[in-house]
């Protein structure tokens, strides 16, 4: 499938910014079963300093300044991405992912004669928004992680299990709400799942990676297809050895497919939010973002 995807994340600002420094995480990676066919990005007011690389983990990053007096600030990323998922997908189920166990995985990831555990194991340390798993984070893991069980079939359970237990409230938590409270509260929106699934994994002594991007929704049969009706989405992924990456995503209980486009990855959601920065403004500021992806093949959308 085919997407064209625009992403417009607007500031505005009580008081002028005389000055602002931000990172972008807005332009997707090319990742297995996905491929970037086109990119732009539009920034105003215009930068002063504008600059495009990879960053540690391999995401496109984008990085500018704004160095005049402003009240608002809106960046425009526009792409087409072509994605052909099923393949991949169908792989998890092979024997090669299903009938890798706790204990052995462990054992593998505990080989100091394999140098790529080096990369893989940086994923089960505590990170920025990940610290310290707590007792009752590890009781909840232990649940479905037990030593001779396939780490697909528990992480897949896991799964399962905070879409049961964890109710979807947005506005609820923000990126600073802790996990703990997150785990007190149950409740939370796609980030947190996310993140409450990766401190399980590593409480286990698994390495757990967190996925920033975009899911397509589909509208009832029937029924036109909305713009503005699909959203910036996070799921995660669990790494087994011998076998590689396993995407999941807890916010709607499914292995991903074609509709979950990938912009880019890292240890948490501090790693790959799309805009960070810094301003220089005495004053407030309030947030506006809109995503529309729009299935090529489709037809027409319609506009609200």
């Amino acid at each position: 499938m085919d997407f064209r995807i625009k992403h417009i994340t607007e500031y505005s600002y009580s008081e002028e910014v005389v000055f602002c420094h931000n990172i972008a995480t807005l332009k997707p990676r090319v990742s297995p079963g996905q491929e970037l066919l086109e990119y732009a990005i539009e920034i105003s007011p215009e930068t002063t300093e504008f600059s495009e690389r990879l960053d540690f983990f391999g995401n496109n990053i984008t990085r500018f300044s704004i160095q005049q007096a402003h009240k608002k600030l809106v960046v425009t990323s526009t792409c087409k991405i072509a994605r052909n998922y099923t393949k991949i997908k169908e792989r998890f189920y092979s024997k090669q992912c299903t009938e890798v166990t706790l204990d052995n995985a462990i054992a593998r990831l505990n080989d100091s004669k394999d140098p790529s555990n080096y990369e893989h194991k940086q994923f089960i340390l505590d990170s920025i928004l990940i610290r310290n798993s707590k007792p009752n984070i590890k009781a909840y893991a232990v649940e479905s992680f037990t030593p001779n069980r396939s780490v697909f079939e528990a992480a897949n359970e896991l799964m399962q299990r905070i879409y049961i237990d964890f109710s979807f409230v947005s506005g609820a938590t923000n990126v600073a709400t802790p996990l703990d409270v997150v785990m007190e509260e149950k409740k939370g929106v796609c980030q947190d799942f996310a993140q409450i699934a990766i401190a399980c994994l590593r409480s286990v002594g698994l390495p757990g990676r967190y996925i920033s991007g975009y899911i397509e929704t589909l509208p009832p049969p029937g029924k036109p297809k909305l713009v503005g009706a699909d959203a910036s989405h996070a799921w995660f992924a669990v790494f087994i050895p011998g076998f590689g990456w396993v995407d999941f995503d807890p916010t709607n209980n499914k292995i991903p497919d074609n509709q979950h486009i990938v912009v880019g990855w890292g240890r948490d959601y501090y790693d790959v939010p799309p805009l960070k920065g810094v301003v220089y403004s005495s004053g407030s500021s309030t947030l506006k973002v809109s995503v529309d992806i729009r299935a090529l093949e489709s037809e027409p959308v319609t506009t609200t």
